[in-house]
């Protein structure tokens, strides 16, 4: 984002929403996963989504608002978001220690000796963590960990193995822990492309983060500025960017991002186009549209040439034109030889015949 958003702007075209009062929608989600978490038995949920769908604000907001569905014993949970993408999470003990960071700055001040002692242990190894999180649950506290970007920890394999996601496994079905873990793919995917053999990741339930419903999209097109009451786009700016963004809830905050901008701006709607285009433009795929063109070049064309101008060293005279024929007609030969249809004696015998060499 090479922009920079004005006080008042209310939409969010980059990273997590972070103020309540500008999230919208996913309240079936929501209810989904109060009410699995406030169970008998807690059950733990996958929530997968693609990229920008949503998934880090969905966790970032029920953190914040957790409360609003579960009405009854709240002070049974602490509930904390963990973005594992962090350095704090690239080792397992760093996890541990994120983790009870997390927890012990949501617990009130009256309860803090008694439940900050089990988290002492030094270092905060698997055994300590585990031992810590029975103790919570002794004394009637369940941890609900919302787990940011799953992915980062397969980055790790050396340092998250088997064992690491079988304690997991194991707090969770003794109702000890309970977690909520957004991925873009199903974590029993991520189990066999990583060959993972833990039962963890036959998480208990999973929930697929879509679009929005059309009313949340109208709802997204129609958040208030901070400073006043009332939309910060206008009906007609409301409706581009709805049909920009559809239902989609990345394309409908740059849509209004930029919207709202170009009237604070005094530029036309069409200067908000241009950008909102530019911004879905993803650079890595021009990156790599542009890699494999030079690839091909090199392959198809460069490669002959440079083979072709062989001919140039023993007294042949050609364009690049006829290098290129020459080349594509050795390459090809090589191929040959190396599938074991011809032998190199003759490839040999051919290129001295068609360049006179005796």
């Amino acid at each position: 984002m090479t922009s920079r958003a004005l006080p008042d702007n209310p939409f969010v075209a980059a990273g997590m929403i972070e103020d309540p009062r500008l999230f919208v929608g996913r309240q079936d989600e929501l209810h989904a996963i109060a009410s699995r978490m406030k169970g008998d038995q807690p059950t733990s949920i996958n929530i997968v989504g693609d990229k920008h769908i949503g998934k880090s604000s969905l966790l970032d907001y029920f953190v914040r608002t957790w409360q609003q569905r579960v009405l009854d014993n709240t002070s049974h949970y602490v509930v904390i978001y963990l973005p594992l993408r962090g350095v704090d999470c690239q080792t397992e003990t760093g996890f541990y220690e994120a983790v009870a960071e997390g927890l012990l700055n949501h617990v009130q001040g009256w309860q803090q000796r008694s439940l900050q002692n089990p988290w002492k242990t030094k270092p905060l190894n698997r055994q300590a963590f585990s031992d810590a999180v029975k103790e919570w649950k002794q004394q009637g506290k369940l941890p609900v960990l919302c787990l940011d970007d799953f992915e980062s920890l397969l980055k790790y394999p050396d340092k998250f193995d088997n064992g690491f996601y079988d304690n997991l496994r194991s707090l969770m079905d003794s109702s000890a822990l309970t977690l909520v873990v957004a991925s873009r793919k199903q974590l029993d995917v991520y189990a066999n492309e990583y060959r993972f053999v833990s039962s963890f990741f036959n998480i208990g339930h999973t929930i697929s983060l879509k679009e929005l419903t059309t009313d949340e999209a109208i709802e997204l097109s129609r958040l208030p500025t901070r400073s006043r009451i009332g939309a910060a786009l206008s009906i007609d700016e409301q409706n581009h960017a709805q049909q920009w963004g559809d239902r989609h809830p990345y394309k409908l905050q740059l849509a209004g991002y930029y919207l709202w901008e170009a009237r604070q701006q005094g530029k036309a709607i069409k200067w908000a186009k241009q950008e909102f285009d530019q911004q879905l433009t993803d650079p890595k795929s021009k990156a790599k549209g542009k890699w494999w063109q030079l690839l091909l070049r090199w392959l198809f064309w460069d490669l002959p040439v440079r083979l072709g101008r062989i001919a140039k060293f023993i007294g042949g005279a050609v364009d690049d034109v006829s290098n290129w024929i020459i080349g594509m007609v050795i390459l090809l030969l090589l191929v040959l030889v190396l599938v074991g249809v011809l032998h190199w004696n003759q490839v040999w015998d051919f290129v001295r015949d068609k360049l006179g060499i005796k």
